[in-house]
């Protein structure tokens, strides 16, 4: 299990999944897997899913719940808790988001598959952090929480795409069911302790499934009680079930979404007659995020230092703005969601949100590894933190 919280790991499996369904879905096994994706599960007549939709809609609330009380802890206790400590990686992450939402509208804008915009503004933490773990030793502990910061600010901005753009017609009187069972969640989460633990475990998961299912009736998409059952529980017990689920979620929700997700098959057509939507992905990761996340990184370390010198230098913002490039998984969901009607737009998009994270892998892999040799070959030494031989020595300054 300590293997699947790591860093590096999980960024692997993810990675490997994500290939082998492009692998599969381009051999004579794809329509045999594309029709179990396809396959409704269920109850019949009274609650049924593609098998699909149960990973994209289920399975990945699991995930945004762990997000949501990660989020919980840097706004309480962490690396967002003050308006202080928030504004230079918020100042970062607009840009982060801006900037890729234009140089998407430079390739789609106009064109019908405008819709796409959202999907290259987030950055897939697990990815990033792995890429950071396996080629950043010996970076200051600052790039990793400037990072951390960024990234889940990043996914704030995609949980609310998630929750504004894409619902339709919402039911009212379901969402506020929803609301009043996560109330009663986060009440019930506050009373437990050793002699009372079991059973009101039991009755927190049996609210849970009631929320995600009264989430998913109402119209909002159903990932969003997960992220409101993770902001609700009581943060120690919500802690714990993180570490508890985040095996679990490394090593079989995201690599089974990222399968779900990256399962297209590539079309055969020539680089013209792909659609907007793929160059603009495609380009907007790596892109779009380098110049946002730096340009505007730099501008904040001014504002928030007004004179004292920036803890992180350019090129330091320029490594983190790669890093943030590697969108994957929420990016593949705002792909699914954006493109839903048109399965042949949102194969391209989702391609190009893989070539994009790849390209912003590489870069990302060259860039941290060159500023961590930076960083070694200025730590100094043993013989530099001796303090230089003195002729005044014993004499009191």
């Amino acid at each position: 299990m300590s293997l699947l919280r790591s860093a590096r790991f999980p960024a692997i499996v993810l990675l490997a999944s994500a290939i082998l369904a492009l692998v599969l879905a381009n051999s004579p096994l794809g329509p045999a897997i594309a029709e179990v994706k396809g396959a409704y599960v269920g109850i019949p007549g009274v609650f049924e899913m593609s098998v699909g939709h149960w990973v994209q809609d289920g399975l990945l609330a699991i995930f945004f719940f762990i997000v949501a009380v990660e989020l919980q802890f840097e706004l309480t206790n962490g690396e967002l808790n003050s308006a202080r400590k928030a504004m230079q990686p918020a100042i970062a992450a607009a840009g982060g988001v801006v900037v890729p939402i234009a140089v998407f509208l430079l390739f789609a804008g106009g064109s019908e598959v405008v819709d796409g915009w959202p999907i290259p503004t987030a950055t897939d933490i697990a990815f990033a952090l792995g890429v950071l773990a396996v080629f950043g030793k010996g970076l200051p502990s600052g790039i990793r929480i400037f990072l951390l910061a960024l990234a889940i600010l990043d996914d704030i901005v995609g949980i609310i795409f998630i929750a504004v753009l894409f619902t339709d017609d919402v039911n009212v009187g379901l969402l506020a069911l929803a609301v009043v069972a996560v109330a009663i969640f986060g009440v019930l989460s506050r009373q437990l302790n050793r002699r009372n633990r079991l059973p009101i475990a039991i009755v927190l998961v049996l609210l849970a499934v009631t929320t995600w299912v009264l989430v998913y009736l109402s119209g909002v998409h159903a990932t969003i009680a997960g992220v409101a059952l993770g902001l609700a529980m009581a943060q120690r017990p919500a802690l714990h079930v993180r570490h508890a689920l985040e095996p679990w979620v490394n090593g079989v929700v995201l690599p089974l979404f990222a399968f779900s997700a990256a399962f297209v098959v590539i079309p055969s057509v020539t680089p013209s007659q792909l659609s907007p939507a793929f160059w603009g992905v495609l380009v907007a990761l790596p892109v779009g995020k380098i110049i946002g996340i730096s340009v505007a990184g730099w501008i904040s370390l001014r504002v928030g230092n007004r004179g004292a010198a920036p803890h992180l230098s350019l090129l330091d913002l320029i490594a983190a703005g790669a890093l943030g490039g590697i969108g994957f998984t929420v990016s593949l969901l705002l792909s699914e969601l954006a493109f839903a009607d048109d399965p042949l737009v949102r194969d391209e998009a989702t391609l190009g949100v893989l070539g994009g994270s790849m390209i912003s892998i590489v870069l990302a892999a060259i860039l941290v590894a060159q500023r961590a040799r930076h960083y070694r070959r200025a730590a100094p030494t043993a013989d530099d933190e001796l303090p230089p031989p003195s002729s005044h020595e014993g004499q009191i300054a």
